[in-house]
């Protein structure tokens, strides 16, 4: 079995430690859901690719564990960093695209109010749904045992959007109507590539001649058309394998 793997404060990595105590939300969940025990194998992680690799040595009360590490590495940085923007659709879907894309390798995920969104993120509301997809990135990166966490940013506009495309190296906006197969499309050997997912409504034609203009056209997956919950995983799976990340 695969060790599970918890984060921790970034502190408790410095200098090379040979022991390290794992309590809070993490060493509850370790000591009292996954009921750990000594000997067992685990990973501490600061998400921004550090991990100590160990084995429990001991557990305190119902949420506290003992590590001694076995080893400490770093994970460099991912090349080229793909970021999907992924428009805010309704109920749980959001989530879903959030969990299914971590796993898969996503690097950064940006909310995004486009024109034919349903759901808007508005004050308390949007601060929850924001919280809840961070939340979903976390978890999911710590279940498909991930050291390097992805980033899930605040909301953008289109303006800012468009901005965030046109520093890219490489920008696609999927769309069922696209007459370039993001398959062959011409990648860069490195840099940022940035995806834009659309609302189950579509990109409105003021949104792609705003992406256009900056240099991010549109593009297709295939015969099919997905749903935005599961255009972003499809995209990011094709980019991971032309890329070599997944080699």
């Amino acid at each position: 079995m695969t060790a599970p793997v918890f984060l921790v404060d970034p502190v408790l990595l410095d200098g090379s430690p040979s022991r390290i105590t794992l309590d809070g939300p993490e060493g509850r969940h370790a000591v009292s859901v996954r009921r750990l025990q000594p000997g067992e194998e685990l990973v501490l992680t600061d998400g921004s690719g550090r991990g100590a690799h160990g084995v429990v040595s001991g557990v305190v009360g119902k949420d506290v564990l003992n590590v001694e590490v076995r080893a400490v590495r770093d994970e460099p940085a991912p090349s080229p960093r793909i970021t999907v923007v992924q428009a805010l659709p309704k109920g749980d879907r959001g989530e879903l695209a959030v969990e299914t894309m971590t796993e898969a390798g996503v690097d950064a995920v940006v909310p995004w109010a486009a024109a034919r969104c349903v759901t808007q993120w508005r004050g308390d509301r949007g601060a929850k749904s924001l919280a809840k997809w961070r939340a979903t990135a976390r978890e999911a990166a710590k279940q498909s045992r991930r050291l390097r966490f992805p980033e899930v940013t605040d909301p953008m506009t289109t303006r800012q959007l468009a901005a965030l495309l046109g520093a890219a190296d490489f920008a696609a906006v999927l769309h069922e109507e696209g007459s370039a197969p993001l398959a062959t499309a011409p990648l860069p050997a490195a840099g940022s590539f940035v995806l834009v997912v659309g609302p189950e409504g579509g990109v409105s034609p003021e949104e792609l001649a705003a992406f256009a203009a900056v240099g991010a056209h549109p593009h297709r997956l295939g015969p099919t058309v997905l749903r935005t919950s599961t255009a972003g995983v499809a995209a990011l799976s094709a980019l991971l394998t032309r890329t070599g990340r997944w080699g």
